[in-house]
């Protein structure tokens, strides 16, 4: 049974803040949550990819980039050529580029979309700033593409190690709507926030999704996944879920669209 993870990924991981990788299983329909691993660099995430020569994972990172921004800027159009051109930009590079693409555009259609972001309803890839998904972009797309993993439809690496770009947002909207369950913020820990997090996961326990799975805890996981008022874990788990659906669906295109853009990706059960 291969082995799935889901990837609650961070730009500049810290003890503080670390990626969380949630790992586990899935058969007939219950995904088994088996450990939450805390990585706290980017060199201990490359690592992880490395070492484990099995499994399939879902992460919470942009794959790529808006077409029409890579045409508008001139950058390669072929997926890889693209990444390896953004991994040599600094973040300096990328701001002022992207600031002055946004800035050369009418009020209210600053940013370029990709086509999955508008199902998922997730942040455009190319935004630097709350949440900066440009610059997690930059982070851990090479790391993948370095570790040569497989990304289906946009690089052919590993077959054994499969990476998806997941969003968790997307499945816990589906559960409670637009009702916030997280916050870094210490000062935005509250109560409706708390709540909202036992509600999401009761939702998951119980498979009141339309991925059709149920999320099977230890009382100590439950507690856990509650008590991390960052969300962060939760995200994870969220992930875990994807990759499940995905690996569901099955090899070659684990759920993911045939009219897929080859340069943007998609987001899976979008």
């Amino acid at each position: 049974m291969m082995p799935l993870m889901g990837c609650d990924f961070t730009s500049r991981p810290t003890i503080k803040k670390p990626i969380i990788l949630a790992i586990g299983t899935s058969q007939n329909g219950r995904v088994q949550l088996l450990k939450l691993e805390r990585l706290s660099s980017l060199n201990s995430f490359e690592a992880w990819l490395n070492q484990n020569p099995y499994w399939l994972g879902a992460l919470d990172l942009p794959f790529g980039l808006p077409r029409e921004l890579v045409e508008t800027l001139t950058w390669p159009t072929q997926w890889e050529a693209c990444i390896r051109h953004y991994e040599g930009l600094s973040r300096a590079d990328i701001r002022a580029a992207f600031a002055a693409f946004c800035d050369a555009r009418p009020a209210g259609q600053k940013f370029a979309h990709r086509a999955t972001d508008i199902p998922a309803g997730s942040s455009p890839s190319m935004k630097w700033v709350n949440p900066p998904v440009a610059y997690m972009l930059h982070a851990g797309v090479p790391l993948l593409l370095n570790s040569g993993v497989h990304l289906p439809g946009l690089y052919s690496g590993d077959l054994r190690r499969v990476a998806l770009e997941g969003y968790p947002g997307l499945l816990a909207r589906e559960v409670i709507g637009k009702r916030s369950y997280k916050s870094d913020d210490k000062a935005k820990q509250t109560p409706d926030r708390l709540i909202a997090r036992k509600d999401l996961l009761g939702a998951l326990e119980n498979g009141r999704t339309r991925l059709g799975f149920r999320l099977k805890l230890t009382h100590a996981q439950h507690d856990t996944l509650v008590d991390d008022a960052s969300g962060d874990s939760l995200d994870a788990v969220l992930c875990l879920l994807q990759a499940a659906w995905a690996q569901a669906r099955g090899a070659p295109g684990y759920g993911l669209p045939k009219t897929m853009d080859p340069l943007e990706g998609w987001i899976v059960t979008a």
